[in-house]
Formats: structure tokens, sequence, C-alpha cells
């Protein structure tokens, strides 16, 4: 009965419809809480008008669901998590404000718990100071409710109920009994490294709390999504579109793929679709010439832009000091193509190694030249010592991600890692595909183990035969990564599409060095590129144009016979 699925919900959003499926909701609950939600005033709008006046009525029917799902009669809520992607300024810090208090006000729970968790200090700050207008907006509510500012906490004198407001990179958030959590704006938190606990601490409340629920409300990532918001969203869609069944309502504005790739979103007859509050909260003006200001400013901002006000998931290519590559780089990409891909479609292939210290990634490029096309196939492999996760906790969820999605593996000591990379190369090498000089492209600095790992395979790594060579770093690098852009350009080149190495290509900042430029870990900063050198490293090896074992060694030899 509680089917929280709506596969439909491309022709809803584009007809205007709500995106809340249809449920059994018990109706007295329902309509009691719609009723006092549209009483609730907006402390920070002149005039101090209503939800009702204010909030458009796309709204009303996710207010009835979150209320509406509870039953009185077993004291179980039949949708515990809710979980709603929204653009900015669609009444979205308003509307948990005064969620939160309503929940308070028909709480059943005496002393019941319930948190408000911003990512910062400063959104906790504007999330409690929203909240504790709308209550001294109305006196019945002020008499209602003590506000204790300097704790950001609300207490609800007879019940003996609590709102706290926490910011999560002060406040400790830890086991609690709450009753109700709203997230505000989690693709932010996503980006602290106990964001992930935080989720399993809240989740951990509800399952002592049938009564509880879980809100998230946010907008799209302003980068490539990560972490927990990326997990979190995929489960959304996941439940959305019919392909998992949990008691999660989500309630996603976003523009169906066909339409937001390309610039389709830059179409104002979709404009209100994604921007349900357009018109009230939401200025289309203001849109129009954010938009024309972005189109002046690049490609960088205009994907912000876009990502904050029409819900565009962002890919590569963020800033104006971006590598030019990255520009192209989704569209170049096949999720299909593996080594052994490699191994079965390419007449010859040459390989790049990068970084290897503790606080880098061992970064493997593995470039292939396609037999019958003559694209240049490219397949991505990393390792990093858990020692990282500490180190660098700022792109820990990230690591972790490429981690489950097998492009990326974590070794708890040094060795292992360099030994893989060993074998993967001396199965390239079994294969006969690796040329017989210039075949393995490494950086001056910080290989030397891996190089040790292929002498004990008896693999030839002396400076006579050259098929190890090292590649200058800095501007002498000018060359192959011209080339890469180039050939990304003219969709000569296809990637195996890794979540790593986009990321990589993203974090690429070039660096003008006279008539050429650069790309160095140092501009890069903590975001690592290690794989991302690896395949400039590779790229000035292939691009030797490097000549094909014979074939008669290579292939299988068919003769045939003509009569």
């Amino acid at each position: 009965m509680w089917d929280t699925s709506c596969p439909d919900w491309a022709d809803r959003l584009l007809s205007g419809r709500s995106l809340v499926p249809d449920l059994p909701l018990f109706r007295a609950e329902a309509d009691k809480a719609l009723r006092i939600f549209k009483r609730l005033r907006i402390p920070d709008m002149p005039g101090k008008p209503t939800m009702g006046d204010v909030a458009g009525p796309w709204l009303y029917p996710i207010v009835e669901a979150i209320f509406g799902s509870f039953d009185v009669e077993t004291n179980k809520r039949m949708i515990q998590e809710f979980f709603w992607l929204i653009p900015k300024k669609n009444t979205k810090t308003s509307s948990a404000a005064a969620i939160a208090v309503e929940a308070m006000i028909l709480n059943r729970r005496p002393e019941g718990e319930f948190v408000l968790v911003a990512p910062t200090i400063e959104v906790a700050n504007i999330s409690f100071k929203q909240a504790a207008g709308t209550i001294r907006a109305d006196d019945a509510l002020n008499a209602l409710f003590q506000i204790t500012s300097h704790q950001r906490t609300i207490t609800h004198r007879k019940s003996g109920a609590t709102l706290k407001v926490k910011a999560a990179d002060t406040d400790v958030i830890t086991g609690g009994k709450q009753v109700g959590t709203i997230v505000d704006e989690l693709h932010v938190l996503a980006d602290k490294s106990e964001s992930a606990d935080i989720l399993v601490e809240i989740r951990g409340a509800l399952t002592a709390r049938q009564d509880g629920f879980l809100i998230i409300i946010t907008t799209q990532s302003k980068k490539p999504p990560a972490g927990v918001f990326k997990a979190e969203l995929a489960k959304a869609r996941a439940v959305r579109d019919g392909e998992m069944r949990l008691p999660l309502l989500p309630i996603l504005y976003e523009l169906p793929p066909s339409i937001a790739k390309d610039g389709g979103w830059r179409d104002r007859k979709y404009w209100p679709l994604v921007n349900p509050n357009l018109g009230r909260s939401v200025n289309e003006e203001f849109l129009e010439r954010e938009l024309a200001s972005k189109n002046t400013e690049g490609i960088a901002a205009l994907a912000l832009f876009a990502s904050q006000h029409f819900n565009v998931e962002i890919g590569v290519g963020l800033s104006t000091d971006n590598w030019a590559g990255a520009e192209f780089w989704e569209a170049c990409a096949d999720p299909s193509l593996t080594l052994e891909a490699l191994l079965a479609r390419c007449e010859v292939i040459v390989v790049g190694i990068d970084g290897g210290g503790l606080d880098d990634l061992l970064g493997l490029c593995v470039i292939g030249r396609e037999r019958v096309t003559g694209k240049w196939l490219v397949w991505f492999r990393a390792w990093a010592h858990r020692i990282v996760l500490d180190r660098r906790k700022e792109v820990a969820p990230r690591l972790l991600d490429f981690e489950a999605e097998g492009s990326l593996k974590i070794v708890d000591v040094p060795g292992p890692d360099v030994e893989e990379v060993a074998d993967i190369i001396i199965k390239i090498d079994e294969s006969g595909l690796l040329p017989d000089t210039h075949a393995i492209a490494v950086d001056r600095i910080g290989i030397g183990a891996a190089i040790n790992a292929l002498a004990l395979r008896g693999f030839d790594v002396t400076q006579e035969t050259q098929r190890v060579v090292a590649v200058s770093q800095g501007y002498e690098l000018n060359g192959a990564i011209k080339d890469a852009e180039r050939i990304l350009a003219g969709g000569q080149i296809v990637h195996d599409g890794s979540a790593l190495g986009a990321w990589c290509a993203g974090n690429a900042k070039i660096e003008p060095k006279g008539n050429a430029v650069t790309i160095t870990k140092q501009v890069a900063g903590s975001a690592k590129i290690d794989p991302l050198m690896a395949f400039f490293d590779a790229i000035s090896l292939m691009k030797r144009n490097p000549s094909p074992n014979s074939v008669y060694e290579t292939q299988d030899l068919r003769i045939v016979e003509f009569v």
C-alpha cells in the first residue's frame, strides 16, 4: 500500500503535477497538518505573510505526506524518510523551519527531541533564526514555546519537547534519541569526513522510534556529487524509479537527463517545472539576468548557476583555470571499456605511472591504439594508502566512492600497490602488445618501488633497452597536454568512463609558463591528479607512434586457399 515510487515522475514534472505519488494517507492527520502549516508565518518577508500566502500548491502534498503518513492508533509513521531536492530560493529554509516547528506542535511524545542539522555554523544560525522568527511572529506560538537563543534551542512549554539546531562543523552530533531530524544542504555536509557517521547516528535513532522521521532538504551539489550526497541521491532516484522499495519518499525537482544535458535547461519553458515557486519566492527576471551574466563569464560560472538554480548535476570542468581537455572528457567515456577490451582490440599498448607517496595516489594509465579505428583507448587504475583517508579528509569520501566503483584500491601498507601495478604490466607484456622500446613512462621521482617490482619479475628495466623511460614533468609535458586536448576534442580518445578519471580531469589546474602551460600537483592542491599525470606520461609515448609487434607473433595466422 505504501509504495513511494513514482515511475511517471518525468510526465508529472513536465505537466506541472505534484511529484508526490498517490498514497493512502491518514486523511485527518494530513488535513490538520496542512491547516497548521498554512498559518505559520515567514518572519523575514515584508508583512510576515503566512506559508499559505507565499508557498505554492506544489508544497502542500509534501506537507501532507510528511504528517499524513503517521498512524495515531499504532503510533507508527509509515514513511520515515524524505529526500527533497529543490533549487535555491524555493522557500527551502523557510519550509524546513516551518516543518520543524509544526513537528513540535503535532508531537505526541513527551519530551520528544527534534534536531535540525546544518552543515556549517552560519547555516545553523540562519535556520535557527528562521524557526525562532516563525514562532515570534505568532502570539499563540510565542506563548507556547520558549526560545533559548544562545543554545539554539526551542522548548515546548507543555510537552517539554525540544528543537535543537546544530552545526555539523562545531557541534557534536552523536547518538541522540530524536523523534525527528531535518538535515539541511546535504551536499555541503557531504564534504565533511564525518558526514557518513552523522547519518548513521541519525538513522540509529529511527530504529527505536517508530514515530520518528528523517527529512533531507538540499539543492544539487556545486561540484560532481560525492560521498553521502551521491549515495543518498542515488538511493532516492532508485526508489523514485521503482528500482528499490524503502519507506522513503523522494521528491526530486530535476529535469529528465534527456533535457538537462547539452544545455536544454536554458529553455525558459522548463524553469517553472524545477522552480515550482517561480513567481513567488523565485524571481524570473533574476534568473534571466544571472543567465545572461554567467554566459559571459564562461562554462564554469554557467555550470555552477545551473546546478544551484535548475538542479543540473555537474560533471567536470568547473572553473576557468581548469584544463581545457576536461570540457570534452565526459563525451569520450565508454564505461564498458576494460583492460581485457584493450588487450583484445589494440595493436600496441603503452603505460604511464605516476605518484605513489603516502599522501599521493599511485596512478596507472594504460593507453592502447585500436587496430581498426586508430583511436586511443584509455584505462585507469589507482591505489592509495589508508593513511590518506586521515591526512586528506576533504577528499576521503570521494576516494571511498572510487573504491566502491573498483577504479581505486586502498591498501593498508606499502607494497601490495606496486606489486599489482607490476602484475598488470606483465600481463600486458605477455600479450605481446608492449613495444620493445619506450613502453612505460614514469615520473622521474617516486616510482622506484614499482620499477623494482617489475625487475623482480624479469622485465627489462635497463637504460640500454629503454623500455622504461623517465618523463620530464612541468613545462616539458606541455606537448602531451596539448595533444591530449586536441585528441579529446576530436573524439579520438575513448576512456573507461570511471569517476576516478573524471575527478582527476576536473581537478587539473593549468598554470601558464611563457608560451606553455603546466599541470602540477602543487597547483591542484589536495585534490588528486596522479592518474591524470600518468595519462599524460603515457600520451608522451603514444604520440611517438610506436610500431606494433609482428602480426605473426600476436595473432593467429589464417591461410585462405583460393580455387
